[in-house]
């Protein structure tokens, strides 16, 4: 059987946008309420002070003490009471005697009936307010007495009041006015959760809180795992986001993130590219002991740029065996061209001894022994280290392949080099490559001298050639990546003599050969400390 499908959940979107709607309407019905009670509790303030100032105000009318004289109270009292009844808009007015005996009343059969409430404080002569249900079903009414002008005894009483009916009435019209404002408030509460809701659901891609909770954990879990750098910049060229990897190979600070490209202490040329917004694939950078493959992507969305996305490899590893790899190979090639030419003149040996000219067939064959071995002697005894050794004997027959002279100083005596053996062939193997490129397109003789010593603790490695030497204004561009008077697409060997001689603390020096010595060219000096200072 087929596995019901799991019901999906409520976006988080959705959910703050129901959380915000109930927010909203409990905030707007807990306000009502109190406005309610609030605005009842008011009117009815105002009700019992209304009917206070009648009372008070009828008491002290000399009309009631004149009219208590009559036999008749009630024939001048119920107009006189009635008129102002109907001026002040209170429900009722009684005047009655201090025994509670009613002189009027709004209906004229309740007069000389007992009233109905409490008159014992205004009978103690003080005037008060109470809520009673009287002929005319509950009000709030104020009981005040009445005195005597001449003796100041109590001689009647009056009540005026307002029905509780009444008091709900005006409740009614201002809860017409409050309706109409809890609903807008509502109405504006609830479109300004829609908005937020409709935002935030463009911002979450209506993700429910569990998968966006995954998905910062599979992001986390990518970003930490993955080997390859990962930089996120925003469109005004600041980092937003630097993975391990990233941080590792370009040794990023660690409050990197939210700073300018320009404040990381990058190499120029990688800094030039992060700020440039352009795509570029596989472009090789090197740091100071790293070389990078970097890959620049720009996000957009429309026409507008929303930032870069950059991926970094490291390519020192590979980039060193390709470089030695094309070493062996020029190397072969070397060693094919050698035994091509020493085919050739076996060839000559073996024609000579058929012709039967045996003595000059030894002397040829002896003199090209002579020549080989002398070269291999010069080189031996002026490098005992085998790496170095056996570089410059491949380097010496790739110059004189391309027709260079390569000439090693016999005065080195170098034995066992306290160096990086790896970094030291690729300081001298690309010097002198770049020596021959440059020699060959010199007028002849073309040569290319080769220095090795030491000298109080430190290697000096000096290669001159007789090319057309260097510019001094671009010197200091000589060892930045991309550099070459040979066109695009080439210059990283000097790039990696550069960074191979930073990683080991030495210096690099460029300069140009005395003229008449034959090597006028460009003369490039390395001096590396030797660890423990002695060769």
């Amino acid at each position: 059987m087929a596995q019901a499908a799991r019901p999906r959940r409520w976006s988080l979107a959705r959910q703050i946008l129901a959380l915000q709607i109930a927010v909203v309407g409990v905030t707007v019905l807990g306000a009502t309420l109190l406005a309610v009670v609030q605005t009842r509790s008011l009117l009815s303030d105002e009700a019992a002070a209304v009917a206070r100032a009648v009372a008070i105000g009828v008491a002290h009318s000399p009309v009631v003490p004149e009219a208590l004289d009559d036999p008749e109270p009630s024939r001048a009292l119920q107009p006189y009471a009635e008129g102002i009844r109907t001026a002040t808009g209170v429900d009722f007015i009684t005047i009655m005697s201090p025994e509670g005996r009613r002189y009027t009343h709004p209906n004229p059969r309740r007069i000389g009936g007992f009233f109905l409430g409490n008159t014992a404080p205004a009978l103690a002569g003080r005037t008060f307010t109470e809520t009673y249900t009287g002929t005319l079903g509950p009000s709030v009414r104020a009981v005040t007495p009445v005195r005597s002008p001449q003796t100041g005894r109590i001689v009647a009483l009056v009540s005026a009041g307002i029905t509780v009916q009444k008091i709900s009435g005006w409740l009614r019209g201002q809860l017409a006015w409050t309706a109409l404002i809890v609903l807008a408030g509502l109405a504006v509460g609830i479109a300004g959760a829609a908005a937020v809701g409709a935002r935030l659901r463009r911002q979450t891609h209506g993700l429910d809180p569990v998968e966006l909770s995954r998905m910062y954990e599979y992001h986390e879990a990518i970003l930490h795992a993955v080997r390859e750098g990962l930089l996120l910049v925003d469109a005004e060229r600041r980092l937003t986001l630097a993975n391990d990897g990233a941080r590792e190979l370009l040794r990023l600070p660690p409050d990197a993130e939210g700073r300018h490209v320009t404040e990381l202490g990058l190499p120029p040329s990688l800094v030039e590219l992060l700020a440039s917004g352009h795509t570029r694939t596989d472009e090789i950078h090197l740091t100071a002991d790293r070389v990078l493959l970097v890959s620049v992507s720009v996000v957009r969305a429309g026409a507008r740029s929303l930032g870069t996305v950059v991926t970094l490899r490291d390519h020192t590893e590979l980039q060193a065996l390709t470089s030695r790899l094309d070493a062996e190979r020029r190397f072969a090639e070397s060693l094919r061209s050698a035994a091509h030419e020493s085919a050739n003149r076996l060839h000559t040996v073996v024609s000579l001894v058929e012709l039967g000219r045996t003595e000059e067939a030894v002397a040829f064959a002896t003199e090209e022994l002579r020549t080989v071995q002398r070269l291999t002697d010069r080189v031996v005894e002026s490098v005992r280290e085998p790496v170095l050794a056996a570089l410059l004997l491949g380097k010496s027959a790739v110059a004189a392949e391309r027709g260079v002279e390569l000439a090693i100083d016999p005065d080195g005596e170098l034995d066992t080099i306290c160096v990086d053996e790896r970094a030291l062939v690729t300081i001298v193997g690309n010097l002198i490559d770049n020596a021959i490129d440059a020699a060959g397109a010199g007028p002849p003789p073309q040569r290319v001298a080769v220095r090795l010593r030491a000298d109080d603790g430190t290697l000096v490695v000096r290669v001159a050639d007789s090319g057309p030497g260097m510019d001094p204004a671009t010197a200091a561009e000589a060892f930045r990546k991309g550099w070459s008077t040979k066109g695009d697409g080439r210059g990283l060997g000097l790039a990696l003599v550069g960074q191979a001689v930073r990683r080991l603390g030495g210096t690099i020096e460029v300069g140009r050969g005395a003229p008449g010595t034959g090597l006028g060219g460009a003369v490039f000096t390395v001096r590396l400390p030797l660890r423990g200072g002695e060769p």
